[in-house]
């Protein structure tokens, strides 16, 4: 195929090229069998001619009277020689030992074949095996086959005549007779040796058959194609069908309809059953990336949103603070000291926030202790269990506070492999957490030990408790369930929990929450527990 040819093709819809390559590929096919047919058709009519022409050839060879004009009786026995293999177009003509054309048999009416050189040598050579030769000014085409004559006795009835003849005479004219006789045999004999016999049969015949069964089959395979690609184009547009459903499905989702899904086409081993399979995961997989994306820049946004709010709210104190000294509203020296005192408050609070921003950034880095080195070091959870319970005691006197094991009982040992600064700061942050979201007196239990493999600290407290959906989300940052409590003076910005949790999965943990409305809230914090060698 050309190069012109190839990039038309491949310039086709794939409708197209399926139907076009499957004709040629049809051509192709049909043309290969009607030559391998005809071809074997001319043999088999070439091998049924040269076996009419070699009988005739044997039994005109065999005719003792070529030697003498060709009278009637002579031409008789030809002319039915031939009739009897069925052949019309026959050359027969006898031929000297030197190979010249001595008569003619049998003429034809077409125009005889061009003989070459045939003496006896080269009829001997021939073995009476048929060849083509070229009629004369190029009429057609024959086959030939050249035999040399058969060695007789001369005709029975000449040869009795003469016998007859020898014997009614005297020993002389019976000698004379006889050797006449003798003679006339010989010289049948001799007639009957010398030459050849050529005939040759028209493939004219053959060939018009040949090209009638040809121009024949060519008509019926035209037709064949011509209905098989009517079929083919009708074929070729079902079976593309799910191509076109997948086609369609893939602009939806092009132009935003990621919910949009390849319907199953056919069986999953199949072709179309494995793309639609492979679609439909990589659409799922889009979806999932895309809605994460979106989920993660809402959150990106609401983060920026409150971290912006809590920081404009201390840093619009101050700055009303300072605008209000240098308009001298602050005639006193206890104004002063009172203002520097709020100023001073309130830049802690900026401190402590951005740093718990910070803190939170390199957690999230890489979301393990990659992006935050832990000083991991043997410890035991029993020794931030007591000093949390000190710490709660210091900032709530008249609160109740008891140190017990995960769930009640006596406190068990835990140990872990941490780094004890931040677990501390986990516990300070939970501490607080209690303190501030739970009324005062409130009674708050603390369990540490080992639980299912686990080295377990929690915090229980009897408090108001919260709903599902504030459970859900109060380890999310800037998230505050009572947001009038936690706007007061000293209320937390909302990232204390989410500092929790993300420093206790980077030490290979988890937080869970057991909470309800009006019956108070457990912070379980489960570690990897730490085993002796």
């Amino acid at each position: 195929m050309s190069g012109g040819a190839a990039r038309r093709i491949s310039g086709l819809s794939l409708r197209g090229r399926l139907l076009v390559i499957t004709l040629l590929l049809l051509v192709a096919a049909l043309l290969g069998s009607t030559g391998l047919a005809v071809d074997q058709l001319r043999r088999g009519l070439v091998e049924r001619l040269d076996e009419q022409v070699r009988s005739v050839a044997e039994v005109t060879a065999r005719l003792p009277v070529l030697e003498r004009a060709v009278d009637g009786d002579t031409a008789g026995q030809v002319r039915d020689t031939v009739e009897l293999q069925w052949l019309r177009e026959v050359y027969v003509a006898h031929l000297t030992r030197d190979g010249r054309v001595e008569r003619v048999v049998r003429p034809t009416a077409r125009q005889p074949p061009v003989l070459p050189d045939l003496d006896a040598a080269a009829v001997a050579d021939r073995s009476g095996e048929p060849f083509t030769l070229e009629g004369e000014d190029g009429e057609g085409s024959w086959r030939v086959i050249a035999v040399p004559l058969a060695t007789v006795t001369g005709a029975p009835g000449e040869a009795e005549a003469a016998g007859d003849a020898g014997a009614a005479g005297d020993g002389t004219a019976a000698d004379d007779g006889g050797a006449a006789a003798d003679g006339t045999a010989a010289g049948d004999g001799t007639a009957a040796g010398g030459g050849s016999v050529v005939v040759a049969g028209s493939l004219g015949e053959v060939e018009d058959a040949v090209w009638g069964l040809t121009s024949r089959v060519l008509v019926l395979n035209a037709a064949v194609l011509l209905l098989l690609g009517l079929a083919g184009w009708f074929a070729v547009r079902a079976g593309l069908k799910p191509l076109r459903r997948i086609e369609t499905t893939t602009a939806a989702i092009a132009t935003g309809d990621l919910s949009s899904r390849v319907p199953e086409l056919a069986a999953p081993h199949t072709e179309l059953g494995k793309l639609s399979t492979s679609l439909n995961g990589m659409l799922d997989r889009i979806e999932a990336g895309d809605a994460a994306r979106a989920g993660s820049e809402q959150r990106m946004r609401r983060f920026i949103a409150d971290a912006s709010h809590e920081l404009r709210t201390p840093l619009a104190g101050i700055k009303g603070l300072t605008e209000l000294y240098r308009m001298g509203g602050m005639p006193e020296r206890t104004d002063v000291d009172t203002s520097m005192g709020r100023i001073e408050r309130e830049a802690a609070r900026l401190v402590d926030m951005v740093e718990e921003l910070l803190l939170l950034a390199r957690l999230d880095e890489h979301g393990t202790a990659a992006a935050l080195p832990l000083h991991l070091t043997p410890m035991d959870l029993r020794t931030l269990a007591v000093d949390a319970l000190h710490d709660l005691r210091a900032l709530d006197p008249g609160r109740p506070v008891d140190l017990t094991g995960p769930g009640g009982g006596r406190p068990g040992a835990a140990p872990v492999l941490g780094d004890e600064a931040r677990l501390r700061q986990v516990t300070s942050n939970l501490v607080g957490n209690a303190v501030a979201h739970t009324p005062p007196g409130t009674p708050v239990r603390i369990g540490v030990g080992v639980e299912d493999g686990h080295a377990v600290l929690e915090f229980a407290d009897e408090g108001p408790g919260m709903t599902g959906d504030q459970a859900e989300r109060v380890f999310n940052r800037f998230y505050r369930a009572d947001r009038a409590r936690a706007r007061s003076e000293g209320g937390g910005a909302g990232l204390g929990l989410a500092i929790v949790d993300s420093l206790v999965r980077a030490h290979g943990g988890r937080v869970d929450l057991s909470t309800a409305p009006g019956t108070g809230a457990t912070f379980r914090i489960l570690l990897p527990r730490e085993r002796p060698e």
